[in-house]
């Protein structure tokens, strides 16, 4: 089979039809980190499904939380678009909890936000060191 002919088992779907339904998230402790995205979020955690604890985030995908304890937890990035109506909201709910947000992926500009491609965006870390964006307006991509 060359690289170009699709494997015979897989059907051929347009590419508008291929979503994310849910992506695993590492942490050392589900509940916590669940519980607090979600309160920064305005969103509520779901009921655990086997290991899995879930965050729907009102799209179709969820944020199924996994624990993990026996190593540590490797820092990623989860970026979301949020309604600018609620954006001043979770800054808000940021500072009630002590959270230093960013203007910044690198963390070098505590306490303010971007205007990235005419949105507003923060980053800050969640309890184990996730890379968290919250932004108003998506990434322009060429």
């Amino acid at each position: 089979m060359s690289p170009d002919q699709p494997h015979p088992h897989v059907s051929e779907l347009p590419s508008a039809a291929v979503q994310l339904n849910h992506t695993a998230v590492y942490a050392s402790n589900r509940q916590l980190s669940a519980g607090f995205l979600a309160t920064i979020l305005g969103l509520e955690v779901g009921a655990p499904l086997g290991p899995f604890l879930p965050m729907d985030l009102g799209n179709g995908v969820t944020l199924d939380y996994y624990e993990k304890r026996d190593e540590p937890i490797q820092s990623q990035h989860y970026a979301f678009l949020v309604p600018e109506e609620r954006f001043d909201g979770m800054i808000s709910r940021l500072e009630t909890a002590g959270v230093t947000y960013y203007a910044d992926p690198h963390h070098t500009r505590p306490g303010r936000t971007n205007g990235l491609f005419g949105g507003r965006g923060a980053y800050f870390e969640d309890p184990d060191g996730h890379n968290m964006e919250i932004m108003t307006r998506p990434y322009v991509r060429p």
